[in-house]
């Protein structure tokens, strides 16, 4: 067989050469830009050749930060097709951390959106390797700043060559991308992706059983392209020749609502939170919502009450699946075999609401305390994962010794598995809570009261407890309609039938919001300090 590389120039001039009359729907701050691939063909090729201009050489690490829109697609493809690496860099980071990955990255040039300014601005000083700023705005002008030397992505792009030639002799193995973790711990960590990766990774997501994205679909990444290459779909998207809406910067689930009815989007991508602002959107207001294929949700379990409620109210096909900074990220996605399309609906939705299968391509073990775990979906073991979509360390960064074993990644995730090869997170490793020796998700415990129609969110955690070790505590955001007409012993009456005794929280606490990560996971640590003052203060 031939041996030709599997590199991200073929994705983007795919695009350009047979796709090009589709279409990229940015949302600016100016509003609606519509661009054809042939277009964005020329306007990467030019990005390409004005960061050679800035002195970008081959294996430089160009920053960006950025919403989701078309100028960071375009930085998506011109950095690494130029033999550059795209480092994107997660806005809603701290200042310090910020710094300390553009440091450790060793960024050589930062594209930044210009309402992002005054967040580069704060850690400027401790900014060592990069050498050039360059604002994506629509203004004609540069706005003020004290970032130097400074310039003007347009006026870049039309002094650039669209005839630039993106090299041919990039070899697949090298860096293409780079993201870092969000750091619920100590510093971020950098996870490298190769351009073999990128190309695998997005290949996977066009299978049937997968997520299926086509030339067909109208595609609108909500999880953000500093998240995890927003799971691969503009990667996928760009060179499958799918249509791309882009929902750019502050967006609302009001936003989110009016781009799927207007631009008639098929598929689209985010975190549960997201699903959940947009459920109560649906609630309050009728919007068209007739073109939607799937919702793929992933970044942590969602709630099978907020599946049901898509799916039996909004009639929107929805698509669990799971994956890691580290691992492209897709991994597992829920979608049912044949034979069990036969099952009623609500033994469907207990089966979707697992994670799901193994993408083809991977590997995966489930080791516990006695090696390999029984496909019993009982038994729970730590989720093991390998394949060429899988980072086998991280960039300069000791704590690899903990993560990559025996050419293993070892996720921290505890999963069970059933007999059809399912598997289902039960918790982080370090957020599965220890009761008198035996242990309790808190996911479930989290999912159970997401399902009661007055609860919006739920986090459960671990309180330490003289006689049991730990004992579960459950905070609940109750949604506005129901704020003072719920009682606790109505959502203890409600968990009784679906647990044993001892797995009941031993207090609800009511709160106003639960703290979250930067990518709009529930952040554990900040709510289990919050509580332990609370919860030991009144005990």
């Amino acid at each position: 067989m031939m041996q030709t590389p599997l590199t991200m120039t073929q994705m983007i001039k795919r695009a350009e050469k047979y796709f090009p009359k589709k279409l990229v729907i940015s949302r600016t701050a100016k509003g609606i830009e519509r661009f054809t691939y042939k277009e964005i063909g020329e306007r990467t090729r030019k990005l390409a050749d004005s960061l050679q201009k800035l002195g970008v050489e081959r294996g430089d690490k160009v920053g960006t930060l950025a919403w989701n829109h078309h100028r960071h697609l375009e930085a998506y493809f011109a950095i690494p097709c130029s033999g550059a690496v795209l480092h994107t860099i997660n806005i809603r980071l701290s200042p310090e951390h910020i710094s300390y990955i553009i440091n450790h990255a060793e960024d050589k040039v930062l594209l930044i959106d210009s309402d992002l300014i005054p967040l580069v601005e704060k850690c400027k000083d401790e900014i060592k390797t990069v050498k050039a700023f360059v604002i994506m705005t629509d203004e004609d002008d540069l706005p003020e700043t004290t970032l130097s030397p400074v310039y003007h992505y347009e006026k870049l792009l039309a002094e650039a060559s669209s005839d630039y030639e993106y090299p041919d002799d990039l070899d697949e193995n090298q860096p293409a991308g780079m993201c870092y973790t969000s750091a619920t711990t100590g510093n971020p960590k950098g996870v490298v992706y190769s351009h073999r990766g990128i190309v695998l990774h997005s290949m996977a997501l066009g299978l049937a059983d997968s997520a299926a994205i086509s030339e067909r679909d109208i595609a609108m990444p909500v999880v953000p392209m500093f998240h995890a290459n927003a799971w691969g779909l503009p990667f996928a998207g760009v060179w499958f020749g799918t249509n791309l809406v882009f929902p750019g910067p502050y967006f609302t689930p009001k936003i989110i609502a009016e781009l799927i009815e207007q631009e008639k989007v098929t598929m689209t991508a985010g975190v549960p939170t997201i699903w959940l602002g947009l459920l109560k959107e649906l609630e309050e207001k009728e919007y068209d919502m007739s073109s939607l294929r799937a919702i793929l949700c992933g970044g942590s379990a969602a709630p099978k009450g907020m599946i049901r409620a898509f799916e039996q109210k909004h009639h929107i096909p929805f698509i669990h699946a799971y994956g890691m900074t580290e691992t492209s990220p897709l991994v597992i996605i829920s979608t049912l075999k044949s034979y069990q399309e036969d099952l009623n609906y609500e033994e469907r939705l207990d089966i979707r609401a697992k994670q799901g299968i193994l993408v083809p391509g991977l590997e995966t073990k489930i080791v516990g305390k006695d090696g390999e775990v029984a496909w019993d979906g009982q038994e729970m073991g730590e989720l093991l994962i390998r394949g060429p979509w899988i980072a086998s360390e991280y960039y300069k960064d000791e704590r690899s010794n903990d993560a990559f074993r025996d050419g293993w990644l070892y996720t921290g995730d505890v999963v069970t598995i059933d007999e059809e090869g399912f598997i289902k997170i039960v918790d982080r490793t370090k957020d599965l809570i220890k009761s008198g020796g035996e242990w309790i998700s808190s996911v479930d415990l989290e999912n159970a009261l997401m399902a009661h129609e007055a609860v919006f969110e739920a986090a459960v955690v671990a309180v330490p407890h003289e006689q049991w070790q730990e004992r579960p505590v459950a905070c609940v955001v109750l949604k506005d309609s129901y704020k003072d007409k719920l009682s606790k012993d109505e959502l203890y009456e409600f968990l009784k039938p679906q647990f044993a005794k001892w797995w009941l929280p031993d207090e609800i606490l009511f709160l106003e919001e639960i703290p979250k990560t930067s990518v709009g996971k529930f952040l554990k640590r900040a709510l289990r300090d919050q509580v332990q003052k609370e919860y030991l203060q009144k005990n």
